[in-house]
């Protein structure tokens, strides 16, 4: 399920459902939960266990907030739906509107990919600018309470553990208890979930776990205002190294090196230039060599796997309680999907409540949920397995797709409709067997015209005049 599949957010679709909904975690996925709560309940409480700033700084606990993140349009569009001026105010912040087909830089399988006839927006800001936003809009509306310094120590139950009745808290030091008639932990990967369950009788949920071993590192870069370009060079075997530059508020560049399985990208400021340089894309390394760094200081993030808590084969679950975001899946982040799977596993929760008494609500939101995980899940595990160091289990029938995809990419660099395709798909507009249809796969699948040469020594935006 994608955004053309997916119901679109409708505040008539629900009525109320209780009094109080407890939110443990302010990630993006806990604030977009959060506001389609505030439509089923009267009040409803976000915790976070960290400060939240007022300035748009990294949070601490969210190690992945200092890197390159996109908001493909499956978040934006849901995002608009839920904060009605979203990308207004994101762009009032500082964040860019950038075009995808032609300002965004896309080089893989030995060239780059064609730039398009038609527009397609993109919106660009750091995840601290873009979190601050959802999180400002959030607290202004009425019933929502944010509570930072707020740690959540243990989940309060019936007795029997069959409901889930709230949550016990440390707030600055002091023990306390937060009742409600429906908890959602979005916690992320380090979700304790999976243990109490075990603890209080119940079998924890199945776990795949997909190997990549990547590493990143990001400093930011001066950038000129009139320069809007971003760049996306993901790992392709043989070649274990990446990279992507965005451009973000405050005339900057957020560059962010990649390396899988194990070639990690360096720590050390003086060898990050060295590292771009190994990158077929001579920009990058222009760009690092020749544009100020707005600090020396390098943000490094270790992602060991990909990790998907398959709470959907469970048969019993305590009700009053489920479980989204990161905490239920999280993807090699270099496909930047999160957000948008978070917006649209919140849009899939609030169907749920305007379909399901209280009772049958865990259970089906989890079965319902499943099949947007499915499309960022096969992606993400898809790509990761083009490498044969990557180990896990691998989803049925993706080396053929990945060789269909490989091929569809190389036609992508002289074919600007591939291009928008699977740009859609990337952007969790349309489900990746949209690529099958028989108009994609007949410019996929044809012979190539002999008179075509390919060359991928210039990007096709160098004679904009735009040179870092």
């Amino acid at each position: 399920m994608t955004l053309s599949t997916v119901p679109r957010y409708d505040r008539d679709r629900i009525d109320a459902v209780g009094g109080h909904a407890v939110v443990v975690g302010a990630s993006v996925a806990g604030l977009v939960t959060g506001r389609v709560l505030a439509d089923a309940f009267e009040t409803v409480t976000v915790i976070d266990r960290v400060t939240l700033p007022d300035d748009p700084a990294t949070r601490r606990g969210v190690p992945q907030g200092a890197h390159v993140h996109a908001l493909q349009e499956a978040g934006r569009a849901t995002l608009e739906d839920l904060f009605p001026g979203y990308v207004e105010d994101l762009l009032s912040a500082g964040g860019l509107l950038i075009d995808a087909m032609s300002d965004f830089v896309h080089y893989e399988k030995g060239g780059f990919l064609a730039q398009g006839e038609t527009r397609r927006p993109m919106y660009t800001a750091s995840r601290p600018l873009m979190e601050q936003v959802i999180r400002r809009r959030l607290a202004d509306h009425e019933g929502v309470t944010l509570r930072p310094n707020c740690q959540q120590t243990d989940y309060l139950t019936d007795g029997g553990a069959t409901i889930v009745r709230g949550v016990e808290v440390r707030d600055d030091g002091e023990a306390d208890e937060l009742r409600a008639d429906l908890v959602v932990d979005a916690t992320g990967r380090t979700s304790k979930t999976p243990r109490w369950l075990d603890d209080h009788g119940y079998a924890a949920p199945p776990v795949d776990e997909v190997t990549i071993d990547i590493a990143y590192s990001t400093v930011m870069v001066e950038r000129a205002p009139d320069d809007r370009r971003a760049f996306f060079v993901p790992p392709d075997p043989p070649r274990t190294r990446g990279a992507g530059v965005f451009p973000i508020e405050d005339g900057r560049w957020q560059a962010t090196l990649v390396g899988v399985h194990g070639d990690h990208p360096p720590t050390d400021p003086g060898a990050i230039a060295e590292f771009a340089a190994t990158l077929p894309v001579s920009e990058l390394r222009q760009l690092f060599d020749s544009q100020n760094w707005v600090s020396e200081d390098v943000s490094h993030y270790p992602f060991p796997c990909n990790r998907r808590r398959r709470f959907e084969d469970l048969d019993e679950f305590p009700d009053g309680l489920v479980v989204t975001g990161d905490a239920l899946s999280s993807f090699n982040p270099i496909y930047g999907q999160g957000m948008s799977v978070a917006a649209l596993e919140a849009l899939v929760l609030h169907e749920t409540l305007a379909t399901a008494d209280r009772s049958e609500l865990p259970l089906r939101f989890f079965d319902e949920v499943e099949p947007i995980v499915d499309v960022p899940w096969s992606i993400a595990v898809g790509g990761d397995f083009e490498f044969p160091s990557t180990t896990g289990p691998k989803p049925r029938g993706t080396d053929l797709f990945n060789r269909y995809v490989a091929r569809l990419l190389r036609k992508a660099q002289t074919d600007w409709r591939l291009r928008e395709a699977i740009a859609r798909v990337f952007m969790m507009e349309k489900s990746p067997s949209s690529l099958l249809r028989p108009g994609v796969a007949w410019r996929v699948l044809k012979p190539a015209r002999p008179d075509i040469v390919m060359c991928s020594d210039a990007h096709p935006t160098a004679d904009r005049g735009s040179s870092p």
